[in-house]
């Protein structure tokens, strides 16, 4: 565990916390990350059930769709859709797809609640893990929360609830929850589906705290912090305890990507499409660039067989609308930077190996297969790592 944090490697989900609740404890680092410190003395025989599943260590396709594209993997279904509720189109983000889902799940009876994330109500720049038990407190909930989220710390807890429940999270996530599945039978059992974004990368929340600098705000007068929705992309939304509001476009807080204060291990994802999930959501704008507002449109792309019968669900109970079939290459103008990082990740790793650094192992995802050679990817890494970059320090509690 030692090992996985202080090479950059967590992405800090929660799953150590869940899988080992009296040894482990999320805390938030001064860097803004979470990230688990040790409550007692750390033995690493103790957390092999962690290290067999966390993401940090092993990351594995285990979609099953009929067709196959080396960039983005296997698939039953790749489109675009939308809530089928103008109002959660409008409130959620991009086309409030995976809401939709969330909420059909719940009223449809074939989940009796939803893991996910949402604003911690004490620290509303902050995530929590929570379980939503009523479509309304999923609609409530939903949004982009940018920044750290450790959603698998609820694992354990809405497993002793033995009840079907689907799981909102990062495709990371969706990757330790399938690894987990091996050696916990009852996520077979209990778990109905595996909803995912394709994921750009997760800030830290340092880039929270830099918006609340600029604004002349501190953390603890927050009241809301919106990332987006409410349109598409919608605006970054502020307000304070004494009734000041604040707005940012999604261009003016994202778009210099050099200030994104992306972790260590996204930078390395092998996996950011969400190829352990049944249903993965994506912006689709051509270019990866909003062109100002619209109504709100999400990519789908369908990984499994139980994937494809929600959406259909979904779609016969009007809470889900189909738009236009893509293909993969239509995919590849709407995330380019998937595609590019995909291509480098294996020279990425090389890079790390060279500087004596522990890389997760990799099945299904065709990096080998992907790899253009980029020296200069490899060199980058290498060179990152041994100059402490990629560092971390595993925090106390």
């Amino acid at each position: 565990m030692r090992e996985v944090v202080e090479h950059g490697l967590c992405i800090g989900c929660g799953l150590c916390e869940a899988l080992g609740p009296g040894r482990w404890k999320m805390t938030m680092t001064e860097e803004g990350r979470l990230r688990p410190a040790p409550l007692v003395e750390e033995t690493p025989q103790a957390d092999a059930d962690i290290l067999a599943a966390c993401p940090g260590v092993v990351a594995e396709a285990s979609a099953g769709g009929p067709e196959h594209d080396e960039v983005w993997g296997r698939y039953a279904h790749m489109g675009e859709a939308w809530a089928g509720d103008p109002e959660i189109r409008f409130r959620a983000a991009t086309g409030g797809v995976l809401t939709a889902l969330g909420m059909h799940l719940l009223q449809s009876g074939k989940a009796k609640f939803i893991l996910h994330c949402a604003a911690d109500p004490a620290h509303p720049v902050r995530s929590r893990w929570v379980m939503s038990e009523t479509p309304k407190e999923v609609a409530l909930r939903a949004g982009s929360r940018y920044g750290p989220s450790d959603t698998l710390a609820g694992l354990e807890a809405a497993l002793a609830r033995a009840e079907p429940f689907a799981i909102i999270a990062k495709p990371c996530d969706a990757g330790a929850v399938r690894a987990r599945a091996k050696a916990d039978p009852r996520l077979d059992e209990l778990l109905v589906a595996v909803l995912v974004m394709v994921c750009g990368g997760a800030s830290d929340l340092g880039k929270s705290w830099l918006l609340l600098d600029e604004l002349g705000v501190a953390e603890e007068e927050v009241s809301l912090f919106r990332y987006r929705g409410f349109g598409n992309p919608g605006r970054a939304r502020v307000e304070t305890m004494d009734g000041r509001a604040f707005e940012r476009t999604y261009d003016e807080l994202w778009g210099d990507e050099a200030g994104w204060r992306i972790q260590t291990r996204c930078k390395l994802c092998p996996d950011a499409i969400g190829e352990a999930a049944d249903i993965a959501a994506a912006d689709i704008w051509p270019d990866a660039q909003p062109e100002g507002e619209d109504a709100g449109f999400n990519g789908v792309i369908i990984r499994t067989g139980s994937g494809q019968s929600l959406l259909q669900a979904a779609v016969n109970a009007g809470d889900l609308i189909l738009g236009r079939n893509h293909t993969p290459r239509d995919y590849d103008r709407f995330q380019p930077h998937q595609v590019s990082k995909k291509r480098a990740m294996a020279a990425r790793l090389r890079g790390l190996t060279r500087a004596g650094w522990p890389v997760y192992t990799h099945d299904g995802l065709r990096l080998e297969a992907l790899d253009t050679g980029d020296a200069e990817e490899e060199q980058g890494a290498h060179d990152r790592a041994r100059s402490g970059r990629f560092s971390e320090k595993l925090p106390r509690p």
